[in-house]
């Protein structure tokens, strides 16, 4: 009996040492609803796979809300290990110097096979310094599409297998849709990365100077081109129609379009994996509409979503949990799996190639469309948009196009403003960090 009790004994303390062994990694992110249970469900993967790390996930809000906290929680010196940021924030966290450890240092550190060039070149090279070192992981990018409700377009009369493909189809399709009934024939989420920035390079012509700001911080806006205020002035047209219904900033209007509601949506490829799981109706995607008469149109869209940047100030065994961690999302099966449940693009190449080959696009048309727009060739005009204090900006944005769509503003002095205003955010970024 005391032999027994002694071996439990032993039993015990071994199971409560390697409970203790298991090093813990943070992961603030924000993701919600799906794609929140895609999160939670990597982790759980992850943590299931091997006995040394675990990874906790914590939603921390939107995106400008989990940052603002993690620089909060870098100053007080309890940052997370692994802070998940959008786009946007790309430019901040490079200059943000001594607060982050870049992810190709992170592999390397970690004795792990890292081949830069095994990512997808449009996602990896958006979060590459300039002298090539990859700073943070490529985890969920995507790229604006085209979404239409198949099932309002029979309704209108249209072919539910054709979307429009140019503005003016689209404008025509929304009146018809209009005509047959919907009170929100077209909408659009994200309106500077669908309207300005990925409108910019589809139309191979810059947003702002110094090739989007990849070539330098002393970068100034430029969307106020007569091409950037025709397709404001139709969008204008079309919201005095009621063929476009404004529905709010960031991504507001996807739960529009996910209903029923909206009919025509432009907005992320990542909307793909809530419409598959709560829309009631037959479900299209479509390229990012274009102005025909535009040399060099269509171009290539540009990134959006967010990647994984490396919090400083940790222990080298943490950092090499999280080098398992990023290597466990980069294996082929895994990337596959993100890709084709979220309709985030795929991370790397061998994900993309095992998702083709397993006859994922030809049984969900059109879930390769954020795939083609982003692999055709970039210019320097439609590398990305990487800007300092770019969540301002995109404000900034909303607020002077909120002019446009009440009608209180012409296009033409909405965006002159955003760039007058813009223009400061972007001297005073370049000031801080000079």
């Amino acid at each position: 009996m005391t032999l027994k009790l002694t071996l439990a004994a032993v039993a015990l303390a071994a199971c409560s040492l390697s409970a203790q062994a298991q090093t813990e990694i943070q992961w603030w992110h924000s993701m919600g609803g799906a794609l929140g249970e895609w999160v939670n469900d990597l982790a759980k993967d992850f943590n299931a796979s091997q006995k040394d790390y675990k990874i906790v996930p914590t939603f921390k809000g939107g995106y400008d809300e989990s940052m603002t906290a993690a620089i909060a929680a870098y100053r007080a010196g309890n940052a997370p290990h692994i802070l998940q940021v959008f786009e946007v924030g790309t430019a901040t966290m490079m200059a943000s110097k001594g607060a982050i450890v870049p992810v190709g240092k992170v592999m390397q550190d970690a004795g792990l096979k890292f081949d830069q060039n095994a990512y997808v070149p449009a996602v990896a090279g958006y979060y590459t310094a300039p002298n090539g070192q990859m700073l943070s992981f490529p985890f969920n990018s995507s790229t604006p599409v085209f979404h239409y409700n198949k099932d309002a377009f029979k309704a209108a009369g249209m072919d539910p297998e054709k979307p429009p493909t140019t503005w003016p189809e689209v404008a025509l399709a929304a009146a018809k849709l209009k005509a047959s009934g919907h009170k929100c024939p077209f909408t659009t989420s994200w309106i500077s990365w669908t309207q300005l920035e990925s409108f910019s390079a589809w139309h191979n012509t810059e947003f702002a100077t110094k090739g989007n700001g990849m070539r330098g911080i002393d970068a100034r806006l430029s969307f106020n081109t007569p091409l950037h205020v025709r397709h404001i002035e139709n969008l204008a047209n079309m919201a005095k129609s009621g063929l476009f219904v404004y529905k709010g900033r960031n991504n507001a209007a996807d739960a529009t379009f996910v209903s029923g509601e909206c009919a025509m949506a432009t907005g992320s490829s990542a909307l793909y994996g809530s419409v598959v799981r709560n829309g009631k109706f037959a479900y299209g995607i479509g390229a990012l509409p274009y102005y025909p008469d535009v040399t060099g149109a269509p171009q290539n869209t540009v990134i959006g979503g967010a990647s994984l940047w490396v919090m400083s100030g940790k222990k080298a065994p943490e950092y090499k949990g999280v080098g398992q961690f990023f290597a466990f999302l980069s294996q082929a099966d895994v990337a596959a799996a993100s890709h084709q449940r979220t309709g985030y693009l795929p991370v790397t190449k061998a994900s993309f190639e095992l998702t083709d080959k397993s006859g994922f696009y030809k049984k969900n048309p059109g879930t390769d469309v954020s795939v083609t727009q982003m692999i055709r060739k970039t210019t320097d005009k439609s590398r990305g948009v990487r800007l300092g204090n770019f969540v301002q900006i995109r404000t900034i944005i909303d607020e002077e196009l909120e002019g446009v769509w009440s009608g209180k503003k012409a296009p033409k002095e909405a965006l002159d403003l955003a760039i007058s205003r813009g223009n400061e955010q972007l001297a005073r970024f370049e000031k801080a960090n000079k």
